[in-house]
């Protein structure tokens, strides 16, 4: 079966910066050996990255959330601790977005690069609520044969009623959601 995994946003201003929680430092280890296990199967992996630039406080985005975070250069920018070391491997894709999910043209781009014949996505990384949902629709819209998988285990956001709410929302939109608590 050819599966992609797809790791939203996990970026250090999310995990230990300007709009970092404790429950997203939980989530390095298991996160790191699940980009791994991927890898080592010979399956691709994308990684989104929040991409903001000075001028963010005058963005829509900006104007509701006035906190700079993932600003293009910065150390915030960065994948976070050790999901870094994947920064440069084979098999890994990199996409930097200016909202909360994958652009459609951007999307039809990196399907090219994917392939069309993905059986299984599955999503992890944070914010549920906010990036992991956004993307997870546009991965399922491009994909429309493959299963969308999201383990909610590997997934975080500030709030956790946020969080079991997108993964009811995802649920409602037959995605499949594991290790849900």
């Amino acid at each position: 079966m050819k599966k992609l995994l797809v790791v939203v946003d996990y970026q250090s201003d999310f995990v230990d910066g300007t709009l970092g929680f404790e429950k997203a430092k939980t989530l390095e280890k298991t996160i790191y050996n699940r980009i791994n296990e991927y890898i080592q199967n010979g399956h691709k992996v994308v990684f989104t990255y929040d991409t903001h630039y000075e001028e963010y406080l005058n963005t829509r985005e900006g104007k509701n959330l006035p906190v700079m975070h993932c600003i293009k250069g910065t150390n915030g920018h960065k994948l976070y601790g050790k999901i870094n070391d994947f920064s440069n491997l084979k098999n890994t894709l990199h996409h930097e977005k200016e909202g909360f999910g994958i652009k459609p043209k951007d999307m039809v781009e990196l399907a090219s690069e994917i392939g069309d014949d993905i059986e299984e996505i599955q999503v992890i990384g944070v914010v549920t609520n906010i990036c992991v949902i956004s993307n997870v629709v546009m991965f399922q819209s491009q994909f429309r044969n493959a299963d969308v998988v999201v383990d909610a285990s590997l997934c975080a956001s500030f709030d956790d009623s946020l969080h079991e709410k997108a993964l009811d929302v995802m649920e409602g939109l037959q995605v499949k959601v594991i290790n849900r608590r």
